[in-house]
């Protein structure tokens, strides 16, 4: 998903990247820069997560269980 910057400096946020932040009009943003040289945009908010992980928190759906890993781990699955 590229996109061009203007002669202003400016790029468009993708739709699911903003819907998946909650980044509105008038939403305020900081660009962050990672420590392996990558970008991250974060929405500016009092509810900003700690880390990464905390942002992924109770967002996926049921997953494997123990024994259901293992099994996939043992090449029984």
């Amino acid at each position: 998903m590229a996109n061009t910057v203007t002669s202003k400096g400016q790029v468009t946020i993708p739709k699911p990247v903003r819907e998946r932040l909650g980044i509105e009009t008038g939403s305020a943003v900081e660009f962050e820069l990672a420590a392996d040289g990558r970008v991250v945009l974060v929405k500016v908010d009092g509810d900003r997560p700690t880390n990464r992980f905390a942002a992924l928190r109770g967002r996926a759906g049921k997953g494997l269980s123990t024994d259901e890993i293992m099994a996939l781990t043992r090449g029984e699955g």
